[in-house]
């Protein structure tokens, strides 16, 4: 990784562009979630319905706080465990809509993850908060492992593509932690069994 890179990307996310840039798990699109016009561009490449919400990664979970969210206690025991960063991603509510932004206004949940990826991490502790979805056209049920393929499938072509090898096929687990005990909606890279045995479900 390079810093100039970091800056580069940076800078275009803070222009209102749309990062096509690889992940721990899939390769991922991503937009500074104040900029509207960036976020249009991810629905656009996507053909994404636009009242189908967009996820959000973050560098750490001080940053989750700072927008309200609820990590309750079943999160913090995933958050603290090795499964963070990488590819667990968390459905939270909001506990203090009084921290809310207004990006996030009509949303009663979020999905968010700290990805384990040293580039995207050190982007998102310069821009905080940054709405990363999948990088493959909406209904598809992959994400292509190959550039060329993800650019020959989406709508359109993002400002900035920062290639780093093949992606992965799979992508992260879902675990929606509003529910007690917390619910798997996607499985993906992480088993269930590993998540229960954190838990200290079994």
């Amino acid at each position: 990784m390079k810093i100039n890179q970091v800056n580069q990307i940076v800078q275009l996310l803070y222009n209102g562009g749309a990062v096509l840039i690889a992940t721990d798990t899939v390769y991922g699109l991503a937009a500074l979630p104040t900029n509207e016009k960036a976020v249009a561009k991810i629905y656009e490449l996507k053909q994404r319905p636009r009242e189908m919400f967009l996820p959000i990664m973050v560098a750490g979970t001080e940053d989750l706080e700072k927008l309200g969210l609820d990590v309750n206690e079943n999160a913090r025991k995933l958050f603290a465990s090795d499964l963070v960063p990488g590819a667990i991603t968390f459905v939270l509510g909001f506990k203090d809509e009084s921290l809310k932004p207004d990006w996030l206004k009509n949303r009663d949940e979020i999905a968010t993850r700290i990805p384990n990826n040293v580039l995207l991490l050190s982007v998102l502790r310069e821009t905080g908060p940054l709405l990363v979805t999948s990088a493959n056209r909406h209904g598809r049920a992959q994400t292509p492992n190959r550039v060329k393929d993800i650019l020959a499938e989406l709508n359109g072509t993002p400002d900035l593509i920062v290639e780093d090898g093949e992606g992965k096929e799979v992508p992260s687990t879902i675990v929606n932690c509003r529910h007690n005990p917390p619910v798997i909606e996607r499985y993906g890279l992480i088993s269930e069994t590993t998540i229960h045995q954190i838990l200290g479900n079994e």
